[in-house]
């Protein structure tokens, strides 16, 4: 009987341990901080003892369960001085505060297992050992990514990413602070995405993602999206100066504006380009851009933002010019058929932003926008094939508003043993456009004929659901998302008003895993459909059945730290197309060409040599084709099937700073039976950079080994003036040669 009790008293000694010990053990609140007393995003919060862990909001703000007084924390973010510390008494009654030294980047200090997105990790890394300092140049920070210009800078940019030859924007989602950079039904081409209007040192962070598998983007996400956001704040301001060949000038200024004001930044960007380019024909391109930002945070930590911005820009083009009359020697590389083309763009940008955590563990993220755009573009792409009097010269114009909302609210969870966060969402975009022209001009002066003529209003509203359940090792990512379309349409050259209209509904569902095999080890199989939205005009005038069509891939890949000092990742993946888009130069349009596949392989590597010397390298090999055509004739116009990016870094050594950038495209078919074929290249960048004290010496040289390459290249049917029969051949815009410029900088 003593001996029972002995037992029962034991048990019950247990029993009264385990409760004392879970009454002490609590939800620990926290917030982390740089030395700025800025908040701190994605930091890593691991509880050494009960083995919880957590990461930091875009408000800095986290919560970590099961911990008590005596637990140590270890707090860590690549680029920041890990922090460690013990719980005390008073930790858990108030907030918890922690401050975050910055220092060098250290791959060596990565572990993938801590990191809430590896590959955004590598996007910050790439930007901090590299920064950017133009337009361009942003968009070359997504790995694999290849861009070209028509214009030099006036229009958008044409990109090429995963076999595709994008145009403007078509299969790729872009967004700045959550506002939409892709236009729907644009003059020039669907998903127009003309990211000229970004200061690129403003710039603070690029997320990306290859494929359609996040129930977050919708509209253009199918070889994958490109997500902006821009700094909170300076720290110092910055003034500066570049000089370079072909008359070329820029000036920078980054102003600093609530010096040392607790809880609130704000500072100003003024940025302007000048140059006339290689051509023979000058450019006379300008460039003004504008932008403020206004920051607010809070007792809680709840954040305001406010984003204004302006840009504007005007140039003359020489346009892609024919092979022919440069094998002949009619003109050189650099010469003009019609020099009197070029164009103007504006574009205004008004952003709200307000985040707020809602409760301990869910947060609200809500930004609502406008934005003013105004284009207008001259082209000749056929020369005399189509009026042999006057010329082919085409006009598009067009003046957009858009008024957009997009809120997402995040809750994390536990159900059972599993970790659980949700991600719901919902957004509105409106698309109001007035007299959206394609005209036959003469000489940028004379309208000849209106083509198209007429007024777009184009909405959009969606939501999404999405949820993470991470069992240990493993994640399941399920989501899905719903699109809701509404196309109308009023066409000027029709005698009788009438607006044509038509509604689609589109479901999007996603299916990801995850297996973080090792701490620096993650397996991942990634699933997904998602859409491009077609032009309302085409939709309206039944051009075509595939309103919104679907795109279907899969991703299959890790990422994988063999060593301390190197990163690698690797992804094999298929995508196939409902409805693909061919190039039409002689109406500068694109047109739809039945269905399409591609599948590749992707490979990224990151290594750091010492403290100081970064090396990158990222490579696509893919093989595009169309599924209804015959072999043979089956080839996607201008789809790379190799390209490659990288390059070394140089960062901070006794002052010095720069790199030494390559890109490479190959040979690739210019039409459907691969008779025509437009010509790679490879083509390399230097910059080195001298600071002592608050003053940045710089060069930067572009095609450092003055390389003869086509940025930019089609197949088109043309005729000269004095050419009986039209000619079908590459047509194409030439790369920059040889250019250097220098910059003074200077920080106060």
């Amino acid at each position: 009987m003593s001996r029972n009790m002995n037992y029962i008293s034991q048990f019950s000694f247990l029993i009264l341990c385990l409760i004392v010990n879970n009454l002490h053990a609590q939800d620990l609140k926290g917030v982390v901080f740089n030395q700025a007393n800025q908040p701190l995003e994605a930091v890593y919060v691991y509880n050494l003892n009960s083995k919880t862990h957590a990461h930091s909001s875009e408000n800095g703000l986290f919560t970590l369960e099961n911990s008590k007084v005596g637990d140590s924390l270890k707090l860590g973010l690549l680029g920041y001085e890990n922090q460690f510390l013990v719980l005390e008494d008073s930790n858990f009654e108030s907030k918890l505060a922690v401050v975050l030294k910055e220092k060098t980047f250290q791959l060596e200090e990565l572990v993938i297992r801590e990191t809430l997105n590896p590959l955004h990790t590598i996007a910050r890394l790439d930007l901090s050992t590299t920064p950017v300092n133009s337009s361009q140049e942003i968009l070359r920070k997504v790995p694999g990514l290849i861009i070209g210009q028509h214009a030099g800078g006036g229009k958008a940019e044409q990109i090429f990413l995963r076999g595709f030859d994008i145009d403007h924007g078509t299969d790729v989602a872009i967004n700045v602070d959550g506002m939409p950079v892709n236009m729907v039904s644009h003059a020039h081409g669907q998903g127009y995405s003309d990211l000229h209007f970004i200061i690129p040192e403003t710039v603070n962070n690029i997320d990306f993602g290859k494929g359609p598998y996040y129930a977050n983007k919708g509209d253009f996400d199918t070889a994958g999206y490109i997500d902006f956001s821009t700094k909170d704040y300076l720290g110092e301001s910055t003034v500066a100066l570049s000089v370079g060949q072909f008359n070329t000038l820029r000036t920078l200024g980054l102003f600093d504006l609530l010096e040392n004001t607790p809880n609130q930044n704000a500072y100003a960007a003024v940025e302007y380009i000048a140059t006339d380019g290689p051509f023979e024909s000058p450019q006379n391109f300008n460039r003004l851009n504008m932008f403020g930002k206004y920051v607010m945070f809070s007792p809680e930590n709840d954040k305001l933002s406010l984003t204004v911005s302006h840009f504007t820009s005007r140039w003359d083009a020489s346009g892609q010019i024919p092979q022919r009359e440069v094998d002949n020697g009619n003109i050189t590389r650099f010469g003009a058929i019609d020099d009197t083309e070029g164009g103007n763009t504006q574009r205004t940008n008004l952003n709200v932003e307000y985040t707020k955590q809602v409760s301990e563990k869910s947060l609200l993220k809500t930004n609502a926008f406008y934005v003013k755009n105004q284009f207008e573009l001259y082209s000749n792409f056929t020369f005399f094939l189509e009026d042999p009097i006057h010329g082919d010269q085409i006009k598009q114009k067009e003046n957009r508003d858009i008024f957009g909302l997009n809120s997402m609210l995040t809750h994390d969870m536990s159900l059972g043993d599993a970790e659980v966060k949700l991600t719901s969402g919902l957004g509105f975009r409106q698309d109001i456009t007035n007299d959206t022209e394609l005209s036959k001009t003469l000489n940028r002066t004379t309208t000849l004929e209106y083509v198209q003529l007429g007024d777009i209003n184009q909405t959009n509203i969606n939501g999404f659901a999405n949820a993470d359940f991470e069992f240990g090792k493993f994640t399941v990512a399920p989501g899905l998302r719903l699109d809701y379309f509404k196309f109308m349409y009023n066409d000027k050259l029709q005698t009788a008003y009438e607006t044509l209209a038509q509604t689609k509904t589109i479901v999007s569902p996603k299916l990801n895993f995850f297996y973080a095999a090792k701490d620096n080890l993650e397996l991942y199989v990634k699933s997904g459909i998602g859409f491009h939205s077609n032009d309302a005009r085409v939709v309206l005038d039944n051009q075509i059945d595939d309103i919104l069509p679907r795109a279907y891939g899969v991703d299959v890949g890790n990422i994988w730290k063999p060593t301390p000092q190197l990163v690698l990742n690797t992804a094999l993946w298929y995508l196939f197309l409902e409805q693909e888009f061919v190039y039409v130069g002689d109406a500068g349009i694109v047109e739809p060409s039945g269905q399409t596949e591609r599948f590749g392989l992707d490979l990224g590597l990151r290594y750091q040599l010492n403290d100081w010397l970064f090396f990158d390298t990222d490579a696509t090999l893919t093989k595009a084709r169309r599924v209804e055509a015959p072999k043979g004739n089956d080839y996607i116009p201008l789809a790379p099937s190799f390209t490659s990016t990288g390059g070394l870094a140089l960062n901070n050594w006794n002052g010095f700073s720069g790199g030494l950038r390559y890109r490479f495209i190959d040979d690739r078919p210019a039409n459907e039976d691969n008779s025509i074929i437009a010509e790679g290249y490879f083509v390399a960048d230097f910059n080195l950079n001298y600071t002592i004290g608050q003053v940045t010496l710089g060069v930067a040289i572009e095609n450092l080994f003055d390389t003869e390459w086509n940025e930019t290249q089609f197949a088109t049917e043309s005729r000269l003036q004095n050419e009986p029969q039209p000619v079908t051949e590459i047509h194409f815009t030439p790369g920059t040669p040889f250019f250097a410029k220098g910059t003074i900088s200077y920080r106060f």
